[in-house]
């Protein structure tokens, strides 16, 4: 996992992750909790979504992998999906999303869109400058301009 920290004077430091690394969310004993035609059935949704729904090499443990949005994305899939099947069957899927969001709350950081995250920094401090701005988010020279031109019309 990419991690830099940042130290600002007056003994203020940052860590802060890459937003566009992608996240792994291990599901033990998937087959066994939901069936193997559910797994099918979320394999293909994840893949919908540019998610892998694979299994841990030999062991009977799963797991996902995917940006954290396009994750958050195909949970809400399989919630809609659940919803959908509630009537014929037992919602085969309620595990599985309960993991995933679970899982996603420790990657809040990476949910926030960017400009979001942008305008956000230069209101908490409006004396970031932009060459922090890029280091703490990974975004271009334009992107910090045009986010503080943002923070600065409100």
């Amino acid at each position: 996992m990419n991690c830099s920290r940042i130290e600002f004077g007056l003994g203020l430091a940052v860590t802060h992750t890459v937003m566009n690394e992608d996240i792994t969310i291990s599901l033990p004993s998937l087959i066994h909790r939901i069936g193997r035609d559910a797994v099918k059935q979320a394999q293909g949704i994840a893949r919908q979504y540019d998610c892998e729904l694979k299994r841990v090499r030999r062991s009977r443990n799963w797991c996902i992998v995917g940006g954290a949005i396009q994750i958050q994305s195909c949970t809400a899939h399989l919630q809609a999906e659940q919803l959908q099947q509630l009537k014929a069957e037992d919602g085969q899927f309620r595990y599985l999303i309960q993991k995933l969001d679970t899982a996603l709350l420790q990657h809040v950081d990476k949910l926030e869109p960017l400009d979001a995250k942008l305008v956000r920094l230069i209101t908490n401090n409006p004396a970031i400058t932009l060459g922090e701005l890029m280091q703490l988010t990974q975004c271009t020279i334009t992107e910090a301009r045009l986010a503080r031109f943002q923070a600065d019309s409100w």
